[in-house]
């Protein structure tokens, strides 16, 4: 009988690519939890896009992790040339053609679980799709922007909780992540 594999957790790093309004260590902070995903074995996935996004994929490679990439465009042409985005710190980048919005929901769908990190309009769509999927989601408060907004937003949305943690360290809110995906495929695999 063959050896059957473990599948390997699939993190979102979703944040501001944008980082002028991010806090002074957002990039920092990052980076950190893009390694510390690769330290646990995981895969980061991002939306292969600049900042925050960026960074955590450099960290996931600087400790040798695998770092896939979303894609807004239809091809690596489009996304270099048209987008104005980076294809290193990834290992393989799916190019969607389905622009933002699109390329949002596959992301977070391909996820197992969605870090937020700082974020503007895009990192809020990302948390809403998240959201509305029951998926596990961290967010690392004192990032800035919209990391900083949504316990407020989840508290004035009057639709429950989620399955939302939240922390302004990266190493423990990684590790409550990990244990509410671990919850959801316990139930899953019942």
């Amino acid at each position: 009988m063959p050896t059957r594999h473990k599948i390997k957790y699939k993190i979102c790093i979703s944040g501001a690519a944008e980082t002028g309004y991010c806090s002074a260590d957002a990039l920092e902070k990052a980076e950190e939890l893009g390694k510390l995903v690769a330290q646990a074995d995981m895969v980061l996935v991002t939306g292969a896009t600049t900042g925050t996004p960026y960074w955590a994929a450099k960290g996931a490679k600087s400790a040798g992790g695998t770092v896939i990439g979303f894609s807004p465009a239809a091809s690596e042409t489009a996304h270099i040339k048209t987008y104005h985005l980076p294809i290193d710190y990834h290992d393989t980048i799916v190019f969607t053609g389905f622009e933002y919005s699109g390329r949002n929901l596959l992301l977070t769908r391909a996820a197992d679980a969605v870090i937020i990190v700082c974020g503007r309009m895009g990192t809020l769509n990302e948390f809403t799709i998240a959201f509305e999927d029951q998926k596990p989601i961290g967010v690392l408060e004192g990032t800035g922007i919209t990391a900083d907004h949504i316990r407020e937003i989840v508290e004035r949305s009057h639709r429950g909780p989620g399955k939302i943690v939240y922390s302004r360290n990266p190493k423990e809110l990684l590790k409550e992540v990990v244990q509410l995906i671990d919850k959801d495929k316990a139930i899953n695999h019942r």
